[in-house]
């Protein structure tokens, strides 16, 4: 990062983070969430995981030496069905630990789903015993 620079980035052809130095450029590519979308999965519950490029840098470590430096960019969230809040948020420096991230994030939510499904049986089957123990 070279002084003055202001930590924006757009993705190249190659899908690599490229520095941005103009505001109009680097905000109409953001513009487009094609370009900046890694992953995205909805789940049977209605929860949505999206992972996206940032387009800024989200480090907020202090920049010390530009040959080890790395730029965090990527961001894996989790949002509840009717919600904009996420429940869940882990950043990235490239876009290959982004997607790894996206991965465990929707079988961290899919195994959630699958525990509360296997209690909500067991529930309704204790139920179904106790009513059937009072007839």
């Amino acid at each position: 990062m070279s002084e003055g620079f202001n930590g924006r980035y757009v993705l190249n052809e190659q899908g690599q983070p490229m520095p941005e130095p103009d505001l109009l450029t680097w905000a109409r590519w953001m513009e487009n969430i094609d370009a900046r979308r890694v992953e995205y999965t909805e789940l049977e519950s209605g929860a949505w995981i999206s992972t996206v490029f940032l387009g800024l840098d989200h480090s907020w470590a202090p920049f010390t030496d530009p040959l080890s430096y790395k730029p965090v960019l990527w961001e894996t969230m989790i949002f509840e069905e009717g919600t904009q809040q996420a429940l869940f948020q882990r950043r990235y420096v490239s876009r290959e630990d982004a997607l790894r991230g996206h991965w465990e994030a929707v079988e961290m939510c899919r195994q959630k789903e699958a525990a509360e499904h296997a209690e909500l049986g067991a529930i309704v089957e204790q139920i179904a015993q106790t009513e059937k123990a009072e007839e």
